[in-house]
């Protein structure tokens, strides 16, 4: 062999899939798994955490559901949110995330109603793909199931006019021991989410900062068509307390009234007292939703 040839042998190829500036894709998948490496890492320190939390609830004796304060973690993530990652992916993520920690700190089921096929898709979305979701055949079986504590929630149906009777759950809704803490989506792309319902569990919600409340009202008296709406809609302005929206269902000689108010009305609202109604029983609230345009 001509010595003057020698530096002229070809390099050694790198290993395919080494990384290197001769490798883009190998460095960028490098990068990816570094990523990953780091995001199991804050995982699994945030399991501890709850762990911890979990541990300071046994003696608190304390429900590890937080409606409030999961919106409230939501929103400032979706607030700080940039990049091409969807916004109803990060929302999903968290969900599973959120819901895994609630079953970490104690046994966690859902309730729905059979007929029902979007509050178990709700249901899903909201709690997480690994908790376990119940049907049930009527509204007042799902509650049931809670107050037995078969299940921590019920997902209901959305309240609408002129629902039948059977239909109409928030009309016996034992409050306060039971009350609405969620309204589902939290989160949806548009205006209006193809479907919608409420989350029902033992106890009081926690507020997060942005609540709607649900108001029962009941009236005996000026039952008359159209009326009683129009009295309603007039003695809520009246006690500072203007609706959003205000739902009737009618019979046994009752008139019964679901009002939808903004910020966390309770039990000890001074502004109930001011009512001309029979009865004002607030039914819980709900941190606001997030809608898209």
């Amino acid at each position: 062999m001509n010595p003057a040839q020698d530096t002229d042998i070809a390099p050694v190829p790198a290993p395919a899939g080494a990384a290197g500036p001769e490798n883009p894709l190998a460095a960028l998948r490098s990068e990816i798994d570094a990523i990953d490496d780091a995001l199991h890492e804050l995982l699994m320190r945030r399991a501890d955490v709850v762990a911890r939390l979990a541990a300071s609830r046994v003696k608190a004796s304390t429900s590890p559901l937080r409606p409030g304060r999961e919106a409230q973690i939501l929103r400032r993530l979706l607030a700080r949110h940039a990049g091409p990652l969807p916004e109803q992916a990060l929302v999903r993520l968290w969900r599973e995330i959120l819901s895994i920690s609630s079953a970490m700190q104690g046994p966690f089921s859902v309730a729905v109603f059979t007929q029902g096929a979007d509050q178990a898709r709700l249901a899903r979305q909201h709690f997480g793909s690994l908790t376990p979701v119940r049907s049930h055949p009527t509204p007042a079986r799902a509650l049931a199931a809670v107050v037995a504590g078969e299940a921590q929630v019920a997902v209901l149906p959305l309240p609408q006019e002129a629902e039948p009777a059977e239909a109409a759950w928030w009309t016996g809704l034992d409050s306060p021991r039971l009350q609405v803490v969620a309204r589902l989506p939290f989160w949806s792309p548009g205006p209006e989410p193809t479907a919608e319902a409420l989350v029902v569990a033992v106890g009081a919600p926690d507020p997060s900062g942005a609540d709607r409340s649900l108001l029962r009202i009941e009236m005996r008296s000026d039952l008359g068509t159209g009326g009683g709406r129009a009295r309603l809609l007039a003695d809520l302005a009246a006690a500072g307390l203007p609706p959003r929206q205000l739902l009737l269902h009618r019979g046994d000689g009752v008139l019964l009234a679901l009002a939808e108010l903004d910020g966390v009305v309770t039990p000890e609202d001074p502004r109930l007292k001011t009512l001309p109604v029979d009865r004002a029983l607030p039914l819980g609230f709900y941190a606001v939703p997030q809608r898209g345009e």
